[in-house]
């Protein structure tokens, strides 16, 4: 489980004085925090799950991106390093991202199992594939392929 992996990431952060990974996953467990406070509105008491984790650390991947283009811009190249290096470790947590041929295989079977059609029964597809590769498909990638496959 994610929160684990966090928590023993933290504890070794510590004793190796690593002041960088020591930020960084504590800001990752104050993410999940804030999601498993959200969660409780809706009736979700012992937490979110790990799919939900990992948008949340897809998000603070994306927001880092985001950031160093704006640093860079701005002449702080100090500060496009720092996030750099806290995607890094944001990213050891992630699963490895599916490879093309791997996600037009999924894909294949989502169909399959789906018995989908046409263009119609996209959404089917698309959900399916995202209950069962929720993380590790880059589903901006996926839509094309379904598109064109059920065409």
């Amino acid at each position: 489980m994610l929160r684990e992996r966090f928590n023993e990431a933290l504890k070794a952060a510590m004793r190796e004085r690593n002041a960088l990974t020591v930020s960084t996953v504590r800001m990752i467990l104050a993410g999940v925090k804030d999601r498993d406070i959200a969660a409780r509105s809706r009736g979700v008491t012992d937490g979110v799950d790990d799919g939900e984790i990992l948008n949340l650390l897809r998000n603070m991947v994306k927001q880092r991106q985001d950031s160093i283009g704006l640093y860079r811009e701005g002449g702080r190249p100090e500060l496009a390093d720092k996030e750099a290096a806290e995607i890094a470790v944001i990213e050891g947590f992630m699963p490895k991202p599916m490879a093309d041929d791997e996600v037009a295989a999924a894909v294949a079977a989502a169909i399959a199992a789906t018995g989908a059609a046409s263009v119609k029964d996209m959404g089917k597809v698309m959900a399916e594939l995202r209950s069962r590769h929720a993380g590790v498909m880059d589903f901006a990638k996926a839509g094309p392929l379904v598109k064109q496959a059920l065409a």
